[in-house]
């Protein structure tokens, strides 16, 4: 899937690495249901999540990792979807947690999804960008990634990057490489900001609301301790994310990052002045690709 996701010898060492894992494509073995809906349910490959006027639901994977690949093939709540949000993310627990995020926010019929991300590090987010989905996300699966390595976090949409996240940590700037962090996915009610500023409500005569997920595939390094921190981050034939292929786009890539990101972004919080009173985050005066 591009470099950041091809499979390398590198990678295929993993195979004999004890904290090191390559997985099947299988929901079932994979992942648990966490909370919620009755209705939802793993069989497989597939994960059916639920929303309705009483609950929504949520499922995790059944490790935590540090580093690696997460990608999973989902296809969002159709029509009238305005109040809904599914998320797919990466977090580790407590108040000064870890997060990467890939938010999707309904929208009324006819209307295009918003794409939310955001990442937090020691409980502190504020970094959203956000986008208008240039597909439909309800007709057909498609492929979301979050690439996570000590050099960047990359969030792709069937193998294009359209925002990248890079390690500035020696500068000063909070980078999430020190907790481990477990892939959930959730459905759930959010009417009082996801559809334009929380001014559409969910119209629950629509409910059920269904989010199907397959083929969900974490591929990295096992979090044991804070011993991962050395063990997953060391630049080995092991640890594929730390080879130099994988720290930076490609010339193609860089190319579609760019299209992405001057036709369809919406919101960066980078641009947003009046949110930071002129104070804008450091991290906005890097170079993150």
């Amino acid at each position: 899937m591009a470099r950041f996701q091809s499979f390398s010898i590198a990678f295929l060492v993993c195979l004999i690495v004890s904290n090191h894992i390559v997985v099947d494509a299988n929901i079932s073995k994979n992942m648990v249901i966490s909370w919620g809906n009755s209705q939802s349910k793993i069989l497989g490959d597939s994960l059916q999540l639920v929303l309705d006027s009483s609950t929504g639901s949520g499922a995790k994977s059944k490790r935590n990792f540090l580093f690696g690949s997460f990608e999973a093939l989902i296809k969002l709540v159709p029509g009238n979807s305005a109040g809904v949000v599914t998320a797919y993310y990466l977090s580790s627990t407590g108040t000064a947690h870890d997060e990467i995020d890939y938010e999707f926010l309904g929208n009324v019929t006819g209307q295009p999804y918003t794409i939310h991300t955001n990442i937090f590090t020691q409980g502190v987010g504020n970094r959203e960008q956000q986008f208008r989905v240039w597909f439909d996300p309800t007709a057909n699966f498609h492929n979301y990634t979050i690439h996570w390595s000590p050099n960047a976090v990359v969030w792709y949409i069937d193998g294009t990057p359209i925002r990248v996240f890079r390690n500035y940590e020696n500068q000063g700037i909070a980078f999430p490489n020190k907790q481990g962090m477990r892939v959930y996915t959730s459905l759930w009610n959010a009417d009082d900001w996801a559809t334009q500023g929380g001014r559409v409500k969910t119209n629950w005569t629509n409910a059920p609301f269904t989010a199907s997920l397959r083929q969900f595939r974490p591929r990295g390094c096992y979090w044991n301790g804070v011993l991962s921190i050395i063990q997953c981050a060391t630049n080995s034939l092991a640890n594929w994310w730390t080879s130099p292929v994988y720290a930076q786009l490609s010339a193609a890539q860089l190319a579609k990052l760019n299209e992405i990101q001057s036709k369809y972004k919406i919101y960066d919080y980078c641009k947003d002045t009046k949110r930071f009173n002129g104070q804008m985050p450091p991290e906005c005066y890097k170079r993150q690709y």
